[in-house]
């Protein structure tokens, strides 16, 4: 995972050329306009206040690096927080050393270093990791601990029957090896992706869904889930490189418009890749209730989908819902990560801005009050709004049905059955 803070000096020139351009775009509504330029004003709100956080989380880090370059570490110390990995990189800083100084201490290339360091020694062994410490003058004082506490990486309390269930699930969607043909073996693999996983990437804390916020730390279909996405997503950005732009926000009506095609989800993820996101079709372990996730791996966005439901409204609608968390919580808890049931009634602000954002992005609020579709009881009237608003009939038809709470009208327009054999391998 990238470390939360700037480590380098190239790093802190890169966050102030970000913060300029980021001033520039700020300056004005003319600058702000040629940003947002065809979004609808409802978007464009959220727009700004996501560029302001950006701009204030940038100076943040930055002023930490320029801090700890005169002598004062607290403030480096403070956003490493209790990690051992980000302690050593606060270390090497405050030994004055660059990563390539530390590299020929250590008898290495100064890429090693690089890459210990982006993984925040994840994924180092043991003995290197005590020779990083050496180096930099660092003692580990281990504390004594509750005997919970003892274990890592965590145990999970995984009954019989979902270790079954993850297995099978694993097996009909190709998780597996074929030198994973015993249940034994098979499991261990399971076992070894979902640890591997938290020890690189933690738990998602949260799952929004339902009326409450829940605690889903140790829920294995879950983690497993998640860790099968991310490693589908890391082989993905380790051949594209996708850079994502906070600034860049133009391409999103590009997106919206995408739904006209008959083969839209499948354009949705090279475009998607294009602008940074990473978007993986997963279907969900039975029992989860999960459409959709937007989490980081890096500082790259991943989205993943279950498409539990195989409709092109409920597509659209979750996509943008996703892209919404990317877009407007980068900085405010796309780390963490969002895994959502959008089917449920809204649960926090984050869940708030995320729907409001995909609605009027793909339909805006003051068109949508103003169309006679909204009352329609035949297609003509939505057809032709779609047309207008250059999208998918099926998204108009799917928020007509919702509005309404009556599922039984126009259950043949949303595109039924069409999304799942475009992004899941149904062979």
């Amino acid at each position: 995972m990238a470390t939360p803070f700037i480590t380098t000096d190239r790093q802190a020139r890169e966050a102030d050329d970000a913060i300029a351009e980021l001033d520039r775009a700020l300056s004005s509504e003319q600058a702000i306009r040629s940003i947002v330029e065809g979004l609808p004003q409802e978007v464009v709100e959220g727009v700004r206040r996501a560029l302001n956080t950006e701009r204030h989380e940038r100076a943040a880090l930055l002023r930490a690096y320029q801090h700890a370059r005169s002598g004062d570490f607290s403030l480096l110390k403070e956003q490493a927080g209790n990690d051992p990995g980000a302690f050593l990189i606060v270390a090497r800083i405050m030994r004055g050393l660059s990563q390539k100084d530390l590299a020929r201490r250590l008898g290495l290339r100064e890429q090693a270093v690089q890459r210990w360091e982006a993984e925040k020694y994840r994924s180092i062994s043991l003995s290197n990791f005590q020779k990083v410490a050496q180096s930099l003058g660092v003692r580990w004082q281990m504390q004594d601990v509750a005997p919970a506490d003892r274990s890592w990486p965590p145990v999970y309390d995984v009954t019989k029957a979902d270790l079954t269930k993850v297995l099978r699930h694993a097996r009909e969607n190709g998780w597996l090896e074929t030198s994973d043909a015993s249940d034994e073996n098979a499991t261990a693999t399971l076992i070894r992706y979902v640890g591997d996983h938290v020890n690189r990437y933690g738990t998602p804390s949260l799952l929004r869904t339902g009326l409450n916020v829940v605690d889903r730390t140790h829920d294995w279909s879950l983690l497993s889930w998640k860790a099968q996405v991310t490693r589908r997503a890391e082989a993905i950005i380790a051949d594209a490189k996708p850079k994502y732009r906070p600034i860049n926000v133009a391409w999103l009506i590009d997106l919206v418009r995408l739904s006209q095609f008959d083969d839209g989800p499948k354009r949705a993820v090279s475009f998607l890749v294009e602008h940074g996101i990473v978007l993986v079709a997963e279907p969900q372990i039975p029992g989860m209730s999960v459409d959709g996730a937007a989490f980081l791996i890096d500082d790259v966005p991943v989205i993943g989908m279950t498409l539990l439901r195989d409709t092109v409204d409920n597509f659209w609608f979750t996509l943008l819902h996703e892209v919404a968390h990317v877009i407007l919580h980068y900085r405010t808890g796309l780390s963490s990560g969002f895994f959502d049931d959008v089917t449920l009634p809204d649960v926090d602000e984050f869940e708030i801005e995320a729907n409001q954002f995909a609605g009027n992005l793909l339909i805006p609020d003051e068109i949508w009050s103003r169309s006679p579709a909204r009352i329609a009881k035949m297609p003509d009237p939505v057809e032709k709004l779609a047309n207008r608003l250059g999208i998918s009939p099926a998204i108009i038809f799917g928020r007509i049905r919702m509005e309404r709470d009556d599922y039984s009208i126009f259950s043949n327009k949303i595109g039924r059955g069409t999304v799942r054999k475009q992004l899941l391998n149904t062979d």
